[in-house]
């Protein structure tokens, strides 16, 4: 981000302004000040869809530090939704980071900003008993692929989005777009 690690913060600390506009095309409501419901849309494999749905509450940040976790959607709603966790079940934990950083446009780290993060997730899925019937190799391979596929797709989306966001509202030239690592 090219800005200083001050600016980029107060950004991020308002996710109420640009989450939603950022997350779209997915699905997006706000479940309180901190906490959103997602629909990522519709993935599927083996004639097997789900469009699944999660809660994520995104915690203030603690010296440059942000981290954000999933919230159980049946709690949060009072009960209003039927249980998802009959059909799936998602642990969403990351962590993000930001960093002075020294970008090609600028030698001083003190107008630009690094944001590194990592994300450590888990996704459980009752499948339909027809597709139990298949080798479970076949079966835990096609699940990884499909779930490394909408990590890759959402992540991408969801970080260029923010990031030509946060350049628009201030004003400044957004760098250009890079490959990403994974």
């Amino acid at each position: 981000m090219l800005a200083p690690t001050s600016v980029v913060a107060d950004y991020l600390d308002r996710h109420d302004d640009w989450f939603e506009r950022c997350a779209a095309p997915m699905q997006v409501q706000a479940v309180d000040r901190q906490s959103y419901e997602l629909t990522l849309g519709r993935f599927g494999n083996f004639g097997f869809e789900v469009e699944p749905t999660i809660g994520l509450r995104l915690l203030p940040e603690v010296q440059k530090v942000y981290r954000i976790e999933t919230i159980d959607l049946h709690e949060e709603m009072d009960g209003d939704r039927p249980a998802l966790n009959d059909h799936y079940d998602v642990d969403f934990r990351a962590r993000m980071e930001l960093k002075p950083w020294a970008s090609q446009v600028s030698d001083d780290a003190s107008k630009a900003t690094a944001v590194s993060w990592d994300l450590d997730l888990a996704v459980w899925i009752r499948l339909p008993r027809v597709i139990t019937m298949l080798p479970d190799g076949l079966v835990q391979s096609s699940g990884d692929h499909l779930l490394k596929q909408i990590v890759r797709q959402i992540s991408r989306r969801l970080t260029w989005k923010v990031q030509e966001d946060f350049h628009a509202n201030h004003g400044l030239l957004c760098p250009p777009r890079r490959r990403a690592a994974f």
